[in-house]
């Protein structure tokens, strides 16, 4: 009995009390002796009662005590043995020792001393690396295993219905997507109207079709608009189809003789139906400007995925819109004191041209411009024009390297970023973050990263060039125009090189920008003169293309040699000579840089779009020209990874 239980009726106050209660009661008996001898006839019936009430509660104390600790056995046993908690014990050598009722419906019949592999390596796995928490799937049921390693003990707790409850808030997540008809306007322009009404009714059931069978609820918002409403689950039974109705729609209407293609944006994970919105039209406007006939899915974290994007851009850029965009411009370059122009590291011959043509643009309105130049990173491929420039006095004084452009920057200075939107490969990210107005002039399709808040966009995937989107604003410029020869050369050689001499890429716009550069006095023997090769490269590069071999598909795959070193310029020519050979629809060169990267180029005529493929890389660039460089890697690695990416390319779906 704890002796602190007992001193409440034994202790220093009750003996305190009775003590008193005697004192008292000898000075009553010493006046009055009968009165006293009562007293002390009470005070000592008062004691027994004490003694026998103090027994009666030990006994009543160690009763209650006997049977709560029965009671507490008895739970903890049953805890042990009948709670759907499992309990497992193992030894050093990670043998079972015992484990209770609940767990060995997962143990084999003879479990003692088995090893806790039987249950899952990754469980074995767990226990060695001295966690204290992993999970675990037995017999179709999830478990929350926590490991106690002191007491090797293991603890299961079944989490199957919590697992299935989240799975299921997961699949019930609204998701907003926005369908666009790409190019409706534009091959029904004139078009009859019965034939145009056909034509709607095959895409509207294709839609509708769709719809039904994934559970989604579909509108028309326009005629060349639709909202899709879904939940997560019918999102990722699209995704696993690949998105079939990109391909199904340009089929169906392809048998008009017409073929429409869709652009979806799809905005998922948002918290409210406005979030969802707005992550909807990101995503549509990101794969309008990639080109269209592809999906984009765009998450609140940021990462967006794509799929489609197969067939190649039709143009629908108009000369209305080029003035806008020549006016706006020009409004910009008066309202400021000076024009910085800058292209993307490492810049080429389109980057150059369009970098001059800006340049011109500021001088018809009596602005100061320059363009901004890194003397350590420029491209082999226009070392000839940047030789010509230097022996041009007036232009070459135009051009600057990135610290004096920085040095020049005003509160009223402008930026112009030719030839990349994206801000980490301009020349000099510094100037983008320093100046308060930038203008992007860009003709690639449109990736995730781009300058924040340009007060201009000129961004045309559909262009040539970005030298042919300079050379359109340039016409609509009011005052009159005269060019050098060098300056109206640059800018068509800038054409002639991303076009292939006008093989690829090439539209109607793109001969009526030659024709205004050619009436300006570009040179096209001098263009010839620029883009001339030594003998010794045109070598090295037969000695590469010589390595290639089909991979699937009429996937050429080229591959370097691991000691071998080629430049960019040479890796990409390639390329694109190993494009010529019969049954090639997609080139991939595979090469060591001098910088130690594993280079890779592709490219192709249209029908393998490889700006996917190279983008699954970390890469980017065009439907039919693309690039991607890789650190850390070997060259068969990276000739993996390719082959995974067009593999994956192959099935429908990028990721980005």
């Amino acid at each position: 009995m704890p002796r602190f239980l007992m001193r409440r009726w034994h202790g220093y106050h009750v003996v305190s009390l009775f003590l008193l209660a005697a004192l008292c009661n000898a000075f009553l008996t010493y006046y009055q002796w009968k009165i006293g001898v009562l007293g002390y006839c009470l005070l000592g019936l008062l004691v027994i009662y004490a003694l026998q009430a103090r027994k009666s509660f030990k006994k009543d104390l160690e009763k209650y005590i006997s049977t709560l600790t029965h009671r507490v056995n008895k739970a903890g046993k049953e805890a042990v043995t009948e709670l759907p908690i499992g309990i497992l014990l193992y030894n050093e050598d990670y043998e079972i020792q015992w484990a209770n009722p609940f767990i060995m419906d997962f143990l084999p019949r003879e479990f003692l001393g088995e090893s806790l592999e039987s249950l899952s390596k990754n469980l074995l796995s767990a226990v060695k690396k001295g966690e204290t928490e992993t999970e675990l799937t037995l017999e179709g049921r999830y478990y929350s295993i926590r490991i106690r390693q002191e007491e090797r003990l293991l603890y299961f707790f079944d989490m199957t219905e919590t697992q299935a409850t989240q799975e299921l808030y997961q699949e019930e997540q609204t998701v907003i997507g926005l369908i666009y008809l790409d190019n409706y306007d534009e091959v029904t322009q004139g078009m009859d109207d019965q034939i145009r009404s056909k034509l709607l009714s095959h895409v509207t059931s294709s839609l509708n079709y769709w719809a039904n069978e994934h559970q989604i609820l579909l509108r028309s918002i326009s005629s060349d608009r639709f909202i899709a409403v879904m939940n997560k689950k019918a999102l990722d039974e699209l995704e696993k189809t690949r998105f079939e109705l990109l391909d199904e729609v340009r089929e169906v209407t392809g048998k008009e003789k017409v073929s429409i293609t869709l652009s979806i944006g799809i905005g998922s994970g948002g918290d409210s139906l406005r979030e969802l919105g707005d992550l909807a039209q990101s995503s549509l406007d990101l794969a309008l400007g990639r080109g269209g006939d592809q999906v984009a899915i765009k998450e609140t974290n940021g990462k967006v995925r794509f799929y489609g994007g197969k067939s190649n851009a039709m143009e629908k850029r108009t000369r209305v819109r080029a003035r806008v965009i020549s006016h706006a411009l020009r409004d910009f370059v008066l309202e400021s004191d000076q024009v910085i122009i800058m292209g993307h590291k490492n810049p080429d011959m389109d980057a150059i041209g369009a970098a001059i043509g800006v340049l011109k643009i500021a001088a018809v309105n009596n602005t100061d411009a320059y363009v901004v130049v890194d003397p350590n990173d420029i491209n082999p491929d226009v070392q000839k024009l940047m030789e010509e420039v230097g022996e041009h006095e007036d232009l070459w004084k135009q051009f600057i390297t990135p610290d004096d452009a920085l040095d020049e920057l005003t509160r009223h200075t402008l930026l112009v970023v030719v030839d990349t939107h994206k801000p980490s490969l301009v020349i000099e990210p510094r100037l983008v973050d320093a100046v308060n107005r930038v203008v992007v002039l860009d003709h690639h399709r449109r990736g995730e990263e781009i300058i924040k808040d340009p007060v201009l966009v000129y961004m045309e995937p559909y262009a040539s060039s970005t030298a042919e989107l300079v050379t359109e604003l340039l016409e609509y410029q009011p005052q009159k125009l005269n060019m050098d020869v060098l300056e109206a050369t640059a800018m068509l050689a800038g054409i002639i090189v991303d076009t292939k001499s006008f093989a690829i890429r090439t539209g109607s716009r793109t001969f009526d920008a030659a024709s205004f550069l050619k009436s300006h006095g570009a040179d096209t023997t001098l263009v010839q003169m620029l883009l001339k090769e030594d003998i010794e490269q045109y070598v090295r590069r037969s000695r590469l293309i010589e390595k290639a071999s089909i991979y699937r598909d009429g996937m050429a795959i080229a591959k370097a040699s691991g000691e071998e070193t080629f430049d960019q310029i040479l890796i990409a020519q390639a390329a694109d000579t190993l494009l010529t050979m019969n049954d090639v629809k997609g080139s991939f060169v595979i090469s060591k840089r001098q910088d130690g990267k594993v280079s890779i180029s592709a490219r192709s005529l249209g029908e393998v779009n490889v700006q996917i493929i190279m983008e699954a890389l970390n890469g980017g660039g065009h439907l039919t020209n693309a690039a991607t460089q890789i650190e850390g890697v070997s060259i068969d690695e990276a000739e993996e990874m390719l082959m995974q990416a067009i593999d994956d390319y192959l099935e429908g779906g990028t990721k980005e």
